[in-house]
Protein backbone atom coordinates (compact mmCIF):
# COMPACT_ATOMS: atom_id res chain seq x y z
CA UNK A 1 0.00 0.00 0.00
CA UNK A 2 1.29 3.31 -0.85
CA UNK A 3 1.96 6.11 1.51
CA UNK A 4 -0.80 8.52 -0.38
CA UNK A 5 -3.29 5.42 0.31
CA UNK A 6 -2.41 5.08 3.90
CA UNK A 7 -2.54 8.66 4.85
CA UNK A 8 -6.38 8.65 2.98
CA UNK A 9 -7.24 5.63 4.76
CA UNK A 10 -6.13 7.67 8.18
CA UNK A 11 -8.47 10.36 7.53
CA UNK A 12 -10.96 8.03 6.66
CA UNK A 13 -11.34 5.63 9.28
CA UNK A 14 -12.49 7.68 11.94
CA UNK A 15 -15.56 8.76 9.51
CA UNK A 16 -16.43 5.22 9.14
CA UNK A 17 -16.35 4.42 12.69
CA UNK A 18 -18.67 7.66 13.19
CA UNK A 19 -20.81 6.41 10.55
CA UNK A 20 -21.14 2.69 12.25
CA UNK A 21 -22.41 4.26 15.57
CA UNK A 22 -24.58 6.44 13.94
CA UNK A 23 -26.19 3.16 11.85
CA UNK A 24 -26.40 1.62 15.23
CA UNK A 25 -28.35 4.72 16.72
CA UNK A 26 -30.89 4.28 13.13
CA UNK A 27 -31.47 0.45 13.79
CA UNK A 28 -32.28 1.42 17.87
CA UNK A 29 -34.84 4.11 16.54
CA UNK A 30 -36.25 2.46 13.77
CA UNK A 31 -36.86 -0.60 16.22
CA UNK A 32 -38.90 1.50 18.71
CA UNK A 33 -40.79 2.75 15.88
CA UNK A 34 -41.59 -0.74 14.62
CA UNK A 35 -42.82 -0.92 18.41
CA UNK A 36 -44.90 1.66 18.14
CA UNK A 37 -46.15 0.97 14.46
CA UNK A 38 -47.06 -2.86 15.93
CA UNK A 39 -48.98 -1.19 18.65
CA UNK A 40 -50.94 0.96 16.65
CA UNK A 41 -51.79 -2.11 14.47
CA UNK A 42 -53.44 -4.02 17.73
CA UNK A 43 -55.30 -1.09 18.43
CA UNK A 44 -56.59 -0.92 14.76
CA UNK A 45 -57.34 -4.68 14.61
CA UNK A 46 -60.27 -3.80 17.60
CA UNK A 47 -62.10 -1.38 15.45
CA UNK A 48 -60.90 -3.08 11.91
CA UNK A 49 -59.27 0.28 11.06
CA UNK A 50 -57.37 0.78 7.92
CA UNK A 51 -53.94 -0.04 8.18
CA UNK A 52 -53.09 1.84 4.86
CA UNK A 53 -53.61 5.62 5.35
CA UNK A 54 -51.77 7.26 2.12
CA UNK A 55 -52.74 11.06 3.58
CA UNK A 56 -51.07 10.04 7.18
CA UNK A 57 -48.25 8.48 4.77
CA UNK A 58 -47.71 11.99 3.00
CA UNK A 59 -47.68 14.37 6.19
CA UNK A 60 -44.70 11.84 7.73
CA UNK A 61 -42.40 12.33 4.76
CA UNK A 62 -43.65 16.12 4.43
CA UNK A 63 -42.27 16.25 7.95
CA UNK A 64 -39.14 14.37 7.28
CA UNK A 65 -37.83 16.66 4.25
CA UNK A 66 -38.95 19.72 6.73
CA UNK A 67 -36.94 18.61 9.20
CA UNK A 68 -33.69 17.96 7.01
CA UNK A 69 -30.82 20.78 6.73
CA UNK A 70 -31.18 20.31 2.76
CA UNK A 71 -28.16 17.90 3.04
CA UNK A 72 -30.23 14.98 1.46
CA UNK A 73 -32.77 15.04 -1.64
CA UNK A 74 -36.34 15.75 -0.68
CA UNK A 75 -37.03 12.49 -3.39
CA UNK A 76 -34.18 10.76 -1.24
CA UNK A 77 -36.37 11.00 1.96
CA UNK A 78 -39.15 10.39 0.20
CA UNK A 79 -38.15 7.15 -0.87
CA UNK A 80 -36.21 6.25 2.37
CA UNK A 81 -39.09 6.78 4.54
CA UNK A 82 -41.83 5.01 1.69
CA UNK A 83 -39.40 2.24 2.73
CA UNK A 84 -39.59 2.31 6.86
CA UNK A 85 -43.08 2.66 6.64
CA UNK A 86 -43.56 -0.17 4.20
CA UNK A 87 -41.71 -2.66 7.32
CA UNK A 88 -43.32 -0.90 9.58
CA UNK A 89 -47.00 -1.54 7.98
CA UNK A 90 -46.18 -4.79 7.31
CA UNK A 91 -45.68 -5.96 11.26
CA UNK A 92 -49.46 -4.51 11.21
CA UNK A 93 -50.81 -6.71 8.66
CA UNK A 94 -49.52 -8.07 5.28
CA UNK A 95 -50.48 -5.07 2.50
CA UNK A 96 -51.46 -7.03 -0.96
CA UNK A 97 -51.58 -4.50 -3.94
CA UNK A 98 -52.92 -5.84 -7.49
CA UNK A 99 -51.49 -4.60 -10.53
CA UNK A 100 -50.85 -4.56 -14.12
CA UNK A 101 -48.70 -7.59 -14.72
CA UNK A 102 -46.62 -9.21 -15.48
CA UNK A 103 -43.19 -8.51 -13.06
CA UNK A 104 -41.28 -5.54 -14.40
CA UNK A 105 -43.53 -3.17 -15.51
CA UNK A 106 -44.13 0.24 -14.62
CA UNK A 107 -47.27 -0.85 -12.81
CA UNK A 108 -45.03 -2.84 -10.45
CA UNK A 109 -42.45 0.52 -10.27
CA UNK A 110 -45.48 2.51 -9.53
CA UNK A 111 -46.74 0.05 -6.49
CA UNK A 112 -43.19 0.01 -5.21
CA UNK A 113 -42.89 3.85 -5.46
CA UNK A 114 -46.06 4.13 -3.71
CA UNK A 115 -46.28 1.16 -0.94
CA UNK A 116 -42.94 0.62 -0.79
CA UNK A 117 -41.38 -3.06 -1.37
CA UNK A 118 -42.75 -4.87 2.48
CA UNK A 119 -45.63 -6.13 0.18
CA UNK A 120 -47.38 -8.87 -1.53
CA UNK A 121 -47.93 -8.12 -5.11
CA UNK A 122 -50.47 -9.73 -7.18
CA UNK A 123 -49.78 -9.33 -10.85
CA UNK A 124 -52.99 -9.41 -13.11
CA UNK A 125 -53.44 -9.95 -16.82
CA UNK A 126 -55.79 -7.08 -17.64
CA UNK A 127 -56.82 -3.72 -15.85
CA UNK A 128 -59.87 -5.39 -15.22
CA UNK A 129 -58.54 -8.03 -13.47
CA UNK A 130 -56.74 -5.26 -10.84
CA UNK A 131 -60.24 -4.18 -10.55
CA UNK A 132 -61.92 -7.75 -9.75
CA UNK A 133 -59.24 -8.76 -7.79
CA UNK A 134 -59.63 -5.45 -5.32
CA UNK A 135 -63.63 -5.99 -5.43
CA UNK A 136 -63.55 -9.44 -4.39
CA UNK A 137 -61.37 -8.89 -1.39
CA UNK A 138 -58.02 -11.22 -3.40
CA UNK A 139 -56.53 -8.15 -3.08
CA UNK A 140 -56.16 -5.03 -0.44
CA UNK A 141 -55.53 -2.66 -3.07
CA UNK A 142 -55.10 -2.13 -6.67
CA UNK A 143 -53.25 0.44 -8.62
CA UNK A 144 -53.49 1.19 -12.78
CA UNK A 145 -52.36 3.59 -14.80
CA UNK A 146 -54.88 6.59 -15.84
CA UNK A 147 -52.76 8.69 -18.26
CA UNK A 148 -49.70 9.20 -20.01
CA UNK A 149 -47.98 12.36 -20.81
CA UNK A 150 -47.52 11.50 -24.61
CA UNK A 151 -49.97 8.75 -25.25
CA UNK A 152 -53.17 10.51 -23.04
CA UNK A 153 -55.99 9.04 -21.20
CA UNK A 154 -55.69 4.74 -20.35
CA UNK A 155 -59.31 4.16 -21.96
CA UNK A 156 -59.46 0.88 -20.54
CA UNK A 157 -59.26 2.41 -16.89
CA UNK A 158 -61.72 5.31 -17.83
CA UNK A 159 -63.79 1.81 -18.50
CA UNK A 160 -63.07 0.30 -15.86
CA UNK A 161 -64.20 3.25 -13.36
CA UNK A 162 -67.35 3.85 -14.78
CA UNK A 163 -68.45 0.42 -13.99
CA UNK A 164 -66.70 -0.02 -10.15
CA UNK A 165 -68.04 0.91 -6.81
CA UNK A 166 -64.42 1.29 -5.75
CA UNK A 167 -62.92 4.67 -5.16
CA UNK A 168 -59.97 6.22 -5.89
CA UNK A 169 -57.71 6.84 -2.44
CA UNK A 170 -54.31 8.44 -4.27
CA UNK A 171 -52.20 8.65 -7.34
CA UNK A 172 -48.96 8.22 -8.54
CA UNK A 173 -46.24 9.46 -10.84
CA UNK A 174 -43.92 7.35 -12.76
CA UNK A 175 -41.05 8.86 -15.36
CA UNK A 176 -41.18 6.68 -18.04
CA UNK A 177 -37.67 5.54 -18.64
CA UNK A 178 -37.33 2.85 -21.52
CA UNK A 179 -34.10 0.84 -21.97
CA UNK A 180 -32.82 -0.97 -24.73
CA UNK A 181 -32.10 -4.46 -22.96
CA UNK A 182 -30.24 -7.94 -23.71
CA UNK A 183 -28.99 -10.81 -21.81
CA UNK A 184 -25.59 -9.55 -22.55
CA UNK A 185 -25.72 -5.99 -22.33
CA UNK A 186 -24.69 -5.54 -26.05
CA UNK A 187 -26.24 -6.43 -29.50
CA UNK A 188 -24.22 -8.77 -30.55
CA UNK A 189 -26.65 -11.24 -32.02
CA UNK A 190 -29.22 -9.90 -31.79
CA UNK A 191 -32.05 -9.94 -34.55
CA UNK A 192 -35.23 -8.71 -33.14
CA UNK A 193 -36.92 -5.90 -30.37
CA UNK A 194 -39.38 -6.86 -28.51
CA UNK A 195 -41.92 -4.16 -26.10
CA UNK A 196 -45.31 -2.94 -26.05
CA UNK A 197 -46.51 -1.06 -28.65
CA UNK A 198 -46.57 2.25 -26.86
CA UNK A 199 -43.10 1.99 -25.92
CA UNK A 200 -42.29 1.36 -29.65
CA UNK A 201 -43.93 3.94 -30.16
CA UNK A 202 -42.64 6.33 -27.87
CA UNK A 203 -38.72 5.47 -28.49
CA UNK A 204 -39.87 5.30 -32.58
CA UNK A 205 -37.20 8.28 -33.66
CA UNK A 206 -34.02 6.78 -31.53
CA UNK A 207 -35.08 3.18 -32.92
CA UNK A 208 -34.99 4.78 -36.61
CA UNK A 209 -31.62 6.47 -35.81
CA UNK A 210 -29.95 3.60 -34.15
CA UNK A 211 -30.96 0.10 -34.90
CA UNK A 212 -33.36 1.34 -38.26
CA UNK A 213 -32.97 -2.47 -39.39
CA UNK A 214 -33.98 -4.75 -36.56
CA UNK A 215 -37.26 -5.79 -36.71
CA UNK A 216 -40.04 -4.37 -33.78
CA UNK A 217 -42.29 -6.79 -32.52
CA UNK A 218 -44.97 -6.42 -30.17
CA UNK A 219 -45.81 -7.96 -26.65
CA UNK A 220 -48.57 -7.79 -24.28
CA UNK A 221 -46.24 -5.50 -22.24
CA UNK A 222 -42.81 -4.06 -21.69
CA UNK A 223 -42.24 -7.00 -18.65
CA UNK A 224 -43.61 -10.02 -20.82
CA UNK A 225 -40.89 -8.11 -23.64
CA UNK A 226 -38.59 -8.47 -21.07
CA UNK A 227 -38.83 -12.21 -19.95
CA UNK A 228 -38.78 -13.00 -23.88
CA UNK A 229 -35.25 -11.21 -23.65
CA UNK A 230 -33.99 -13.55 -20.92
CA UNK A 231 -35.18 -16.77 -22.82
CA UNK A 232 -33.44 -15.76 -25.95
CA UNK A 233 -30.18 -14.25 -26.60
CA UNK A 234 -31.43 -13.27 -30.19
CA UNK A 235 -34.01 -10.64 -28.74
CA UNK A 236 -33.89 -7.66 -27.19
CA UNK A 237 -36.68 -5.81 -25.34
CA UNK A 238 -37.18 -2.10 -24.63
CA UNK A 239 -38.41 -1.90 -20.61
CA UNK A 240 -37.85 -0.03 -17.62
CA UNK A 241 -35.28 -0.54 -14.68
CA UNK A 242 -37.75 -2.94 -12.90
CA UNK A 243 -37.64 -5.26 -15.63
CA UNK A 244 -33.82 -5.29 -15.94
CA UNK A 245 -33.53 -5.92 -12.14
CA UNK A 246 -36.55 -8.73 -12.52
CA UNK A 247 -35.18 -10.26 -15.48
CA UNK A 248 -31.02 -10.07 -15.21
CA UNK A 249 -31.17 -8.46 -18.26
CA UNK A 250 -28.33 -5.44 -18.62
CA UNK A 251 -29.07 -1.88 -20.89
CA UNK A 252 -27.10 -1.66 -24.20
CA UNK A 253 -28.46 2.03 -24.32
CA UNK A 254 -30.50 3.91 -21.56
CA UNK A 255 -33.51 6.30 -21.52
CA UNK A 256 -34.07 5.99 -25.56
CA UNK A 257 -37.77 7.66 -25.16
CA UNK A 258 -38.12 10.51 -27.54
CA UNK A 259 -39.67 12.65 -24.90
CA UNK A 260 -37.58 12.82 -21.98
CA UNK A 261 -40.20 14.51 -20.06
CA UNK A 262 -42.54 11.41 -20.09
CA UNK A 263 -44.43 10.22 -17.45
CA UNK A 264 -47.35 7.77 -16.68
CA UNK A 265 -50.19 8.88 -13.73
CA UNK A 266 -51.64 5.94 -11.80
CA UNK A 267 -54.50 5.82 -9.51
CA UNK A 268 -54.79 3.62 -6.25
CA UNK A 269 -57.97 1.52 -6.00
CA UNK A 270 -59.59 0.32 -2.67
Amino acid sequence: MSQESQSTDKEIQPLREEINQIDAQIVELLDKRAKNARKIGEIKGKTDSPVYRPERENEVILMAVNHSDGTLKPEGISSIFKEIMSACRSLEKKTTVAFLGPRGTFSEMAMFKQFGRSIQGIACEQIEEVFRAVEAGTSQFGIVPMENSTEGSVNRTLDALLRTSLSIISEVSVPVHHNLLTKSGTLEGITRIYSHPQSLGQCVGWLNSNVPDLPRMSASSNGEAAKKASEDPTIAAIAGETAAEAFGLKPVFEHIQDDAGNRTRFVVLA
